[in-house]
């Protein structure tokens, strides 16, 4: 970054807020490495499209939206991809109806405003400003959950890749390629609004999709580890055919998270009784501490464990 920059008041605040907690790698953009790290580092499976369409959308500067039910992993593969896009930590922006600009963007500080003015001495950057002037990635977490006026505010910031802060009459334009956004979105959720045809326009929409369960086992073995020893495939397989009967059935349907939550904890819980193996009775105990979320679904929980 140029000097020049560094001596803008409102950059400097970004560094010194924000500059701290992002952590730096060197990038990784050729999407094969990708998929190699994002397995290796990151211990996560992903389905090769996922990767290749986010990069060439990144490469086009577009947005990319994440689209699938909860617990398809959405969330954590998006901030590793920007993560290993940028080299640098990305921002997550949970996304809630109340959303504007002044949380993303930017706000001034009552009192310092009172005292000193609105200027750039009491304003304080968001991490939305912050992505951009560190030139780092960005995700928006459950863009339906915000309203239609928070969308709008995204149009300009997505064509121009800038920001105006119109009472500073200041503006800030991207320049690197670091930053980039992914939004994820679970289209089945009630608590939502629809999005509009201008910001659908805007974005490469990527599905999501439960993991098949050869993907699931894979997972499993990447995420636990020596814990595997404790559980037998049978366990594994039963566990797996739970999972699916309440992704079908529950009201909260669980996801990969959650089986390698569980069986995790199956596995901790043979080892804190100094069992060589998890017993089905350990896969139970584990299941309800895990799994039970909805007070509704605690009859169907009771059947299949």
């Amino acid at each position: 970054m140029s000097e020049k920059n560094i001596e803008d008041p409102i950059v400097k605040k970004v560094h010194e807020i924000y500059g701290s907690v992002i952590k730096k790698r060197t990038p990784i953009r050729n999407p094969d490495l990708m998929l190699k790290v994002l397995r290796e580092e990151y211990k996560l499976v992903v389905k090769p499209y996922i990767v290749y369409l986010t990069v060439a959308a990144f490469m086009n500067s577009r947005p990319v939206l994440y689209e699938g039910p909860p617990g398809t992993g959405k969330t954590e593969i998006g901030e590793a991809i920007l993560t290993l896009w940028s080299g640098k930590s990305a921002f997550i922006l949970p996304c809630s109806e109340n959303y504007d600009e002044y949380r993303v963007i930017g706000d001034f500080h009552p009192a310092m405003a009172m005292a000193k003015g609105f200027n750039e001495e009491s304003f304080i950057p968001r991490p939305l400003l912050a992505a951009l002037i560190l030139d780092t990635g960005v995700l928006i977490d459950e863009i339906r959950r915000s309203n239609e006026d928070f969308q709008n505010l995204l149009l300009d910031i997505i064509d121009k890749r800038r920001i105006i802060i119109p009472e500073l009459k200041k503006v800030y334009v991207q320049r690197g390629h670091g930053f980039q956004i992914i939004f994820t979105s679970n289209p089945l959720d009630i608590a939502q609004s629809d999005l509009s045809d201008a910001f659908l326009r805007r974005v490469v929409r990527i599905e999501f999709k439960y993991p098949t369960i050869e993907e699931e086992i894979e997972i499993i073995k990447l995420r636990l580890g020596d814990l595997m020893n404790k559980i037998n495939d049978n366990l594994v397989m039963n566990a797996l055919k739970i999972i699916r009967v309440l992704r079908e059935k529950a009201i909260y349907k669980p996801g990969t998270a959650d089986l390698v939550s569980w069986l995790t904890l199956t596995a901790l819980l043979a080892e804190s009784k100094k069992k060589k193996k998890a017993s089905i009775e350990d896969l139970r105990e584990a299941g309800y501490a895990v799994l039970y979320k909805n007070t509704e679904d605690e009859e169907l929980l009771n059947e299949v464990l």
